[in-house]
């Protein structure tokens, strides 16, 4: 009599994919404190996809630093968890599970070009809601704020009219609701 074989395999805990979590941590505003936290991503070969820190309570010298990173649950926690024992950091929140954060970025787009493509450029810009920061014969600033998926979106559609150069701030992230990190 043949019996299926159970396989054990199928028992297994499955694997979790990776996802996009937005971290907000906040520190002491010293020297050093910055490299310490890349130094603990790059140490245990962590990507950080976009960084953004500034001084938000001056009078406690108190800085918000916004990290976007891709790992599955396992590593987020053990990134969250390592942050957190860091001596300089106060906090350490995932704002991707706390429900749906505001994540906005700023760019600053150079387009470069003449006649047609010139128009169209402006067209597209005020279509997007990029305001111009500088305007010579042949160029354009465009300032752009907005999700990252619209900062691409916009990026894709002036690399046809003549995208030269761009430079992003990087993610700024806040929680929604009444309470504070």
């Amino acid at each position: 009599m043949n019996m299926p074989m159970k396989s054990h395999y199928s028992d297994a805990p499955k694997t979790q994919p990776p996802a996009r979590h937005t971290l907000s941590v906040l520190v002491d505003n010293e020297p050093g404190v910055l490299a310490r936290i890349s130094g603990l991503f790059s140490g245990r070969g962590y990507n950080i996809e976009s960084l953004t820190v500034s001084e938000t309570e001056h009078e406690a010298h108190v800085s918000r630093i916004t990290i976007v990173t891709t790992g599955t649950g396992p590593v987020i926690e053990q990134i969250k968890a390592q942050l957190d024992r860091l001596v300089p950091v106060h906090r350490v929140v995932d704002l991707t599970i706390q429900g749906e954060a505001i994540e906005r970025e700023l760019a600053l787009v150079k387009v470069v070009g003449s006649g047609e493509s010139r128009v169209e450029a402006m067209r597209l810009a005020s279509a997007f809601g990029a305001r111009t920061v500088d305007a010579t014969l042949t160029s354009f600033v465009f300032e752009i704020t907005g999700a990252t998926e619209e900062i691409e979106r916009f990026l894709r559609v002036m690399a046809v009219v003549g995208l030269v150069e761009v430079s992003r701030t990087g993610i700024a992230a806040m929680a929604r609701g009444a309470e504070a990190l």
